[in-house]
């Protein structure tokens, strides 16, 4: 009885979570995965946000993704060189920090410095290097007359200032080539290793609560935005520090808009209500999607649409192979075309036309450091790729929108398996939640 009522206790408590970066030989592992693709001779500068580039919604600071990925290193301004092994020297790595700046750390506190003697174990590189120190450590390791450099090739990206600096400063021999690193570590990023799925575990179990939480809260009435609170306090409370991404609630005509985001409407009776709200947990993020009846219970139109669209979704998740699926549209492997096909042979709209004309959407992305994380979503779906599956239907005509999302991972025996898949999902089991009112 004690170990049950301890249980007990332990399974409804809701400490407070720290938020949890990865051991440093993760991030060093990941470093040397992305040299390993380098030529050799060649090098790759990644920079970490600015404070300007990496303010959020709430005003916080935000790292680059792929910098945060290689490095675990969540401060502004920094900047990481690694240089794959070659003739002239073993493989490299540098972490660049920012000088000290006294003024500006009576506002935000004091900062890790590279003269720190704990710089090294703290951050997990063998060598940290004042940012100052880029410009002579780049001419040390490049081969003269030509160079290689991978870099974020992006518009607007956080290389783009400081690498002009860089070639004002004569840092690069005269015939340097540029590559894009930003597919190389996205091809990495594809790939989770089991601790970044136990932080997508973390932020999805918080959603599925929160998703709960609607089910038993919804009704006629409350505004659209009240109803995005109590979900966003519900995945808050459970340790996620922020949403993955704006949540959208959208009930009636609102229900069809795609990326509907205001969430200022009144929710009425006999209206369905779809909820695209997810949480970020210590940096990972999830996308689940529920679509509820306001009133608690569907008509049998609502019914008929809702089931079709859940009836996409397994019919996906059924085919689905590990090594062979894809999630693009054209493939002859793609689970996008088991979802239209199924829509559009299973019901038809007012005036008697299949339903696929009215699935506008993609059925997947990658779910990671980023909700729609990055990748090549023409290759096929392996072991370790988190993914969503995510089938609907929006009649503007019926002010009739329906989509059910779930966050998917390939297990290391080829098996899908469903991180939301708790919240409920059968029209039959959304009833019966929303039936338990508060």
């Amino acid at each position: 009885m004690r170990k049950a009522i301890c249980l007990l206790l332990f399974t409804v408590s809701l400490p407070l979570v720290a938020f949890e970066r990865q051991p440093n030989a993760d991030y060093r592992d990941r470093r040397m995965q992305l040299a390993s693709k380098l030529d050799k001779g060649s090098l790759a500068l990644v920079f970490a946000n600015s404070e300007a580039e990496g303010q959020n919604a709430t005003g916080g600071f935000r790292q680059n993704d792929d910098f945060y990925y290689l490095t675990g290193w969540n401060e502004p301004g920094a900047a990481v060189l690694i240089a794959p092994a070659s003739d002239a020297h073993p493989y490299r790595e540098i972490l660049f920090l920012p000088a000290h700046n006294k003024t500006q750390e009576r506002w935000t506190g004091p900062k890790l410095g590279a003269e720190s003697p704990e710089a090294a174990r703290t951050t997990g590189f063998d060598k940290v290097e004042v940012l100052d120190r880029m410009r002579d450590e780049i001419v040390e390791l490049l081969p003269n007359p030509s160079a290689t450099i991978y870099t974020d090739s992006a518009p607007h990206s956080p290389a783009a200032t400081p690498l002009e600096w860089l070639k004002r400063a004569n840092a690069f021999p005269n015939y340097t080539s540029w590559r894009d690193s930003g597919a190389l570590v996205g091809d990495l990023r594809v790939t989770k290793d089991a601790r970044e799925i136990a932080l997508i575990t973390k932020a999805t179990d918080a959603t599925v609560e929160a998703h709960k939480a609607a089910m038993r809260n919804a009704k006629p009435g409350m505004t659209e935005n009240e109803l995005a609170a109590i979900m966003r306090y519900e995945f808050e409370r459970r340790g996620c520090e922020i949403e993955a991404y704006a949540p959208i609630v959208g009930s009636g005509f609102n229900s069809t808009v795609l990326h509907y985001s205001q969430n200022s409407g009144t929710m009425n009776a006999g209206d369905l209500v779809v909820l695209d709200v997810g949480g970020e947990y210590s940096r990972y993020a999830t996308d689940v999607t529920r679509t509820l009846p306001v009133n608690g219970r569907f008509t049998p139109r609502q019914r008929e649409i809702y089931d079709i669209v859940l009836g996409a979704q397994k019919a996906a998740v059924d085919a689905f192979k590990a090594g062979v699926s894809t999630m693009n549209r054209t493939s002859p492997n793609s689970l996008y075309k088991i979802a239209y096909d199924y829509i559009n042979t299973h019901g038809k709209d007012l005036h008697g036309q299949p339903l696929g004309q009215y699935f506008i959407h993609g059925l997947s992305h990658y779910v990671g450091l980023a909700v729609h994380d990055s990748g090549n979503r023409d290759a096929p779906l392996s072991a370790g790729a988190v993914f969503t599956i995510e089938p609907g239907i929006y009649i503007p005509e019926e002010k009739l929108g329906v989509r059910i999302e779930d966050t998917y991972v390939v297990g290391n025996d080829g098996a899908l398996v469903c991180l939301s898949c708790r919240a409920p999902k059968t029209a039959g089991e959304v009833e019966a939640l929303m039936a338990v009112r508060r």
